[in-house]
């Protein structure tokens, strides 16, 4: 316990999200958005704490990435904030509902779709929004970016309080995604979503399975990043929520040690995000409920913890859809259901049955 709540030391607050001045050549710039259940520190503010608000709050932040940047990593300021080191925040406004949609309907990204990111246990908000950001830079998709930051504590020993907050925020999840589907324009609009905001995004799309929403969920894409879901509640929200057209993924470690400390909070329960697809039990409950899991383990973590592989991947993104494309191998079978081992070193998958 002490190795991982070490490891998950609290980050830096609002202060690491004052604006500066302007950007520097070779940089990189981009607008990402923000739907989120923390209550705002101010009104009109853009600055958000752990409070928990029962409405739902709308802002844009255009956000500068340093011409050093390293795929995978989010390079905090340290002291004074310079886009020349560090992701610096260059403008952002508080945006009512109206204002939200018409600028987001706007945005000249929406042809190459849209990507939502539900952050995970112990996340301040300004980790959140850098985190996303760091994501679409590296996976370089050219979509829209939107955050749903539900109020996490922020802190190592805030799981529980983390627990009933990610449940507050279901609701306003589901109308976050009914809103963005509809401004998709047609579209898929695409979901990650780690750690225990893959347990709220699950609880989300029950919902709207249950209130009729084929319409929102046949225009997802789903990717569960080390879930920390009891596999036992994941195999009844999917009895709910049925099969899909386009499989849900996860990906899982087997080794993640924040997930193992989540399993022993829960009575020696194990997590979906540590299954080992080398199990034959795994195999086919996958087939049974239609959907890919891929363990990374491969891939190096960022702490001791080993519950952040998945920022890895986004750096990985074009080589993955194009080694897609290549018929006859595993990776061509994504978008089926099945299970598979990532091999970093080639950028390939492998499955872990074959001989």
């Amino acid at each position: 316990m002490a190795v991982v709540i070490s490891a998950c030391a609290p980050r830096p607050g609002n202060e690491a999200l004052e604006a500066v001045p302007g950007t520097i050549t070779g940089a990189q710039v981009t607008t990402v958005y923000v739907a989120t259940t923390r209550a705002p520190r101010g009104v009109g503010s853009t600055a958000f704490g752990s409070a928990w608000s029962l409405g739902t709050s709308h802002a844009a932040f255009t956000v500068s990435i340093p011409p050093t940047h390293r795929p995978g990593r989010v390079e905090w300021p340290n002291g004074k904030i310079d886009p020349v080191t560090s992701f610096a925040v260059l403008g952002s406004a508080n945006l009512t509902p109206d204002q939200y949609a018409g600028t987001l309907a706007r945005d000249p990204r929406l042809p190459a779709g849209i990507g939502l990111y539900v952050h995970g246990y112990n996340h301040t908000f300004p980790e959140a929004l850098y985190r996303l950001v760091q994501l679409s830079v590296d996976a370089g998709t050219g979509g829209v970016p939107v955050l749903f930051s539900w109020p996490s504590a922020g802190r190592p020993l805030g799981y529980l309080a983390d627990r009933d907050a990610a449940a507050f925020s279901r609701d306003a999840l589901s109308r976050t995604l009914i809103d963005l589907v509809a401004k998709a324009r047609g579209g898929t609009v695409s979901v990650t979503a780690h750690s225990l905001g893959a347990l709220l995004t699950m609880e989300s799309l029950r919902q709207l399975r249950l209130e009729g929403r084929a319409d929102v969920l046949d225009r997802l894409s789903v990717i569960l990043a080390a879930p920390d879901i009891d596999p036992d509640l994941f195999r009844a929200q999917i009895a709910v929520i049925g099969r899909r057209r386009q499989p849900m993924t996860i990906l899982v470690s087997p080794d993640d040690r924040a997930l193992r400390l989540a399993g022993r909070l829960g009575a020696h329960r194990g997590r979906l995000g540590t299954l080992d697809v080398r199990d034959p039990r795994v195999r086919e409950a996958v087939a049974e409920a239609g959907i890919t899991v891929i363990d990374i383990s491969d891939l190096p973590p960022q702490g001791l913890a080993r519950h952040d592989r998945y920022v890895e991947m986004a750096a990985m993104h074009e080589d993955l859809v194009a080694a897609r494309s290549t018929a006859g191998t595993p990776l061509a079978q994504i978008g089926h259901a099945g299970v598979f081992v990532l091999d970093s070193l080639r950028g390939a998958l492998t499955e872990p049955f074959a001989p």
